[in-house]
């Protein structure tokens, strides 16, 4: 599992929880790395998707976000894309 350093990965308690199963391997990323999230690549993507866009309302907006990301799941090369943008490997590391 590859977490930030949002305080309640890295409490006392979630790391005895990890700690508890052999199975999990918990990878911390650095205190601010946009660059090893492949969440950020995402994010840019469909930001410029949207670019030049103008909504009336905050539901127009909601609904269209939804429509992008539902069609992006489907997407499967593009979502390892952002995957690959960063460099890192879904195998467990040593």
């Amino acid at each position: 599992m590859v977490w930030d350093r949002l305080n309640t990965h890295i409490s006392k308690t979630m790391q005895a929880l990890a700690a508890e199963r052999d199975w999990l391997t918990v990878v911390l990323l650095p205190g601010y790395a946009p660059e090893l999230n492949p969440v950020e690549g995402l994010w840019a993507h469909i930001k410029r998707s949207l670019a030049n866009l103008a909504t009336r309302t905050l539901g127009e907006l909601e609904s269209l976000l939804r429509r992008r990301l539902k069609a992006l799941q489907y997407r499967h090369n593009i979502l390892g894309g952002f995957l690959t943008g960063t460099g890192l490997a879904l195998d467990r590391p040593n």
